[in-house]
């Protein structure tokens, strides 16, 4: 169903059960409704117009009814082609007045024309997930940037990009790295990533991970998330990686360490985690042992060589279950790919619970709050949110969940800010 004025969703009768979704993780993120409400009183946003390329779940949709009622003039487009609710995109097109170009499965054409027609909006500001969407502007759309006083990143894919933009001087407005504060990475890559992926897995296979080797590529704060998760459910977890640092971390927390060629013989399932290129490539696919099940937890699905692996399967592709290709190799093995090698656990599931989301979108939230009141102070370059705003969320989440914690005296303040003090 398409509504050529105020979104292109999937079918818009969807959108009663879209609001119910919404208002259900709603329920589950007590910091984005403060936020709101103060939002709603203050309108720190208004007249801002905001352009935003996020994946379309029912937490996005409570950061877009938030920032929507800080005043800001928001249309949306998905960062993703199959992680979009097609539900609750119907819904905030229809129940909440929110543009919103999205549809699940839509095709690469699709995909990049959404973006573009968020763009259409002339925005002051990007809210983005994966820098799909700046990077369109730095490319094909620079007639924008003019207008533009900055943006917000949410995911460590998009902040690495953006990162080499900088160090490339193409940069062209200050962008906050959302994922950067320890409210966002430290809480929704390790227990969102960590449940949510391994959630969408037995999801769409319906396996039992006890006692199987499940390999994980990458121990950034996601990888640790996901091999605590499996280990947790009683796989065998092995750890593949390049930094050494977070090799001996993985070893120390209990896990195999090895490299990612030795463990392709060995995995039963296998999950990246890093946000680079072929992490999984041809020559670990030739090692896979039979029916051994490949997902991608990062931004973009080529940290699996997809086109190596249909080169491998000289016997044929078919869809064996729901988000499950099964691929047959030229001596009979099956190799299966989950979510067409998406992000899986928004492809296959429903992405990270709202109550870790609320932080992530607390972020955002503040995020855009701080870039309007600050743009004329910063260059263009990738900031960090402040630290005092990433605790004043911490502190929210816990008074919301009932936790009490302990405060300096005044003794203890002055003590930790002197340096006479000695043995």
């Amino acid at each position: 169903m398409t509504t050529s004025i105020r979104g292109d969703v999937k079918d818009i009768s969807l959108a009663a059960r879209g609001k119910d979704r919404i208002e259900w993780a709603a329920k589950e993120m007590p910091v984005l409704r403060l936020l709101r409400e103060r939002f709603a009183k203050d309108l720190p946003l208004k007249g801002v117009r905001m352009s935003g390329c996020l994946h379309i779940t029912s937490e996005t949709a409570n950061l877009a009814i938030t920032l929507k009622a800080g005043g800001a003039d928001l249309v949306l487009c998905a960062s993703n082609p199959l992680s979009t609710q097609d539900d609750v995109a119907a819904a905030l097109v229809s129940e909440y007045g929110i543009p919103t170009y999205a549809i699940k499965g839509e095709d690469e054409q699709t995909y990049y024309r959404h973006i573009n027609t968020v763009l259409d909006h002339k925005p002051n500001m990007t809210m983005d997930d994966g820098c799909d969407l700046v990077s369109t502007i730095h490319t094909t759309r620079t007639e924008l940037i003019a207008d533009i006083i900055g943006g917000m990143e949410e995911t460590t894919t998009g902040v690495i990009r953006l990162k080499s933009m900088e160090k490339k001087s193409v940069l062209r407005f200050p962008v906050l790295a959302v994922n950067d504060s320890d409210t966002k990475h430290m809480f929704d890559n390790r227990y969102g990533t960590g449940q949510s992926s391994v959630d969408a897995i037995i999801r769409s296979t319906n396996i039992l991970l006890a006692g199987r080797t499940f390999v994980v590529f990458g121990y950034g704060w996601c990888g640790r998330g996901v091999a605590s998760r499996a280990h947790g459910m009683g796989a065998n977890v092995i750890v593949t990686e390049v930094d050494p640092t977070r090799a001996l971390e993985a070893m120390m927390d209990g896990y195999r360490v090895m490299p990612g060629i030795e463990a392709a013989a060995l995995g039963d399932i296998f999950v990246t985690v890093t946000g680079n290129l072929h992490v999984i490539n041809e020559q670990h696919l030739a090692r896979m042992k039979e029916g051994a099940l490949i997902a991608n937890s990062g931004h973009f699905n080529d940290e699996i060589n997809i086109p190596a692996l249909e080169k491998l399967a000289t016997g044929g592709k078919r869809r064996v279950r729901d988000f499950v290709d099964e691929y047959t190799y030229a001596d009979g093995r099956h190799v299966h790919l989950l979510a067409e090698g998406r992000l899986v656990n928004l492809s296959a599931a429903e992405g990270h619970p709202a109550s870790v989301m609320d932080m992530s979108f607390a972020n955002q939230a503040l995020g855009s709050e701080y870039m309007l009141a600050h743009a004329h102070e910063l260059q263009p370059r990738v900031y960090t949110l402040p630290a005092e705003l990433d605790k004043e969320i911490a502190r929210l989440k816990l008074h919301a969940m009932g936790v009490r914690i302990d405060t300096l005296t005044p003794e203890q303040d002055a003590y930790q800010n002197s340096w006479e003090s000695g043995t």
